[in-house]
């Protein structure tokens, strides 16, 4: 197949990496050859074309941090923080990600995988074509399997790839209260080796945090998963500067998400082991968060920024990349370039994948077709979608 007349974003090097007037030739679901339309090779000129009609074509959108997986919702906590409670009162108190456990732990994986396609779809409507999904609402270990078993069936049932992450440290369940290192021996690990004897990670995760654990009890975990083969994944400085980002460093981790907190020699550190720095607007933009993440430090350090919805029951329902996109630029200065490569290029990254983010020979064929001249306007609308078309593995729907 050969795809002509549009722009091609092909997100490599620095800014955009533009072609006007394009063409992409896919063959077996990878892009062979894109560029230039006067330039095309004589051997790709006579394949079957289709006309895009002078659109904008980019990667395939990566959402690399979401929690779609999850059973209930938690409006009446959405409702008690515009009442004045803060998020780390709330969890305290029982709510927060708790509340979630107990919805979670009743559901069936069948009800778990009817309760996220909406969720699902709705990424899928902007563009994505791959997403990460984390388990850490079960917190225990038939419920964290389930959790990873419903994601892995999200891949099967709808057209994108999903890339899974295990993410029983998430908080300390009321059973273990005040246990949190036999929480960690006796649930998180052994949940660990059996996910990942049945083949349902490809990441590992924890939420390093006050409220949830420390980096000491997050190495145990992450110790395990480097001898498993497992790259690791951390949320870091949140809500506070508790050495999380040194952590993930430390691991060389994909990533450190949220990193609120995250500070200059922090950044220096996630530059010198290659860690992505994901950003996470909706939570900041739901908690009402004052403290930005250090993008300058980002940038000066040239540490990768990705970007994603954090899709979730409770400090970021939001799924929409396209939002996530806008509150990147508006709350975090980010440019639309940045926002753009954190969504492709970087967030590719940050699950540790080679094959997409970029438009460019040996690439998978995942594209989105936009209505739109310029790519900044993918990230200037709010509530609007100009999404043409998606094409995953080199089939357009």
């Amino acid at each position: 197949m050969l795809l002509t007349n549009m722009t091609v974003v092909t997100m490599q090097g620095v800014g955009y990496g533009l072609i006007p007037d394009a063409a992409i030739a896919i063959k077996a679901g990878r892009i062979v050859w894109v560029g230039p339309v006067a330039d095309l090779p004589a051997d790709l000129a006579s394949q079957p074309r289709q006309d895009l009609g002078g659109r904008l074509v980019t990667p395939g959108l990566i959402d690399c941090h979401t929690h779609l997986v999850f059973g209930g919702n938690r409006a009446r906590e959405f409702e008690m923080r515009l009442e004045g409670a803060s998020y780390e009162n709330i969890a305290r108190a029982g709510g927060g990600i708790l509340s979630t456990v107990k919805a979670t732990r009743k559901a069936t994986v069948d009800a778990l995988v009817a309760a996220a396609l909406p969720r699902l779809d709705a990424l899928i409507a902007e563009g994505v074509c791959t997403v990460e999904i984390k388990s850490g609402y079960g917190l225990t270990v038939t419920s964290e399997l389930n959790m990873l078993r419903a994601a892995r069936r999200l891949g099967e049932l709808r057209r994108v790839r999903v890339r899974t992450s295990y993410l029983a440290a998430h908080a300390v369940p009321p059973e273990y209260s005040g246990r949190a290192d036999a929480y960690i021996d006796e649930v998180c690990i052994p949940g660990l080796r059996a996910a990942h004897a049945e083949g349902l990670v490809d990441a590992v995760d924890g939420f390093c945090e006050g409220i949830a654990f420390s980096p000491d009890q997050i190495a145990r975990l992450f110790d395990v998963a480097a001898a498993l083969g497992l790259p690791v994944k951390l949320h870091a400085e949140q809500l506070s500067r508790l050495g999380g980002t040194a952590l993930a460093a430390r691991y060389s981790a994909l990533s450190a998400d949220h990193v609120e907190y995250t500070t200059e020699d922090d950044a220096k550190a996630l530059a010198a082991a290659g860690t992505v720095a994901t950003l996470l607007p909706g939570a900041f933009y739901t908690l009402r968060e004052t403290q930005i993440p250090p993008v300058d430090a980002f940038r000066r350090h040239g540490v990768p920024m990705a970007l994603a919805t954090d899709a979730n029951p409770g400090s970021s329902p939001l799924f929409s990349p396209l939002l996530a996109m806008n509150m990147g630029c508006t709350l975090f200065r980010l440019t639309p370039a940045e926002a753009l490569a954190g969504t492709t290029r970087t967030a590719a990254c940050a699950l540790g994948l080679d094959d997409a983010g970029q438009i460019a020979p040996g690439m998978r064929a995942d594209l989105a077709v936009w209505s739109v001249e310029t790519p900044a306007e993918l990230a200037y609308p709010i509530g609007f979608n100009p999404l043409y078309q998606r094409w995953f593995n080199g089939e357009p729907e």
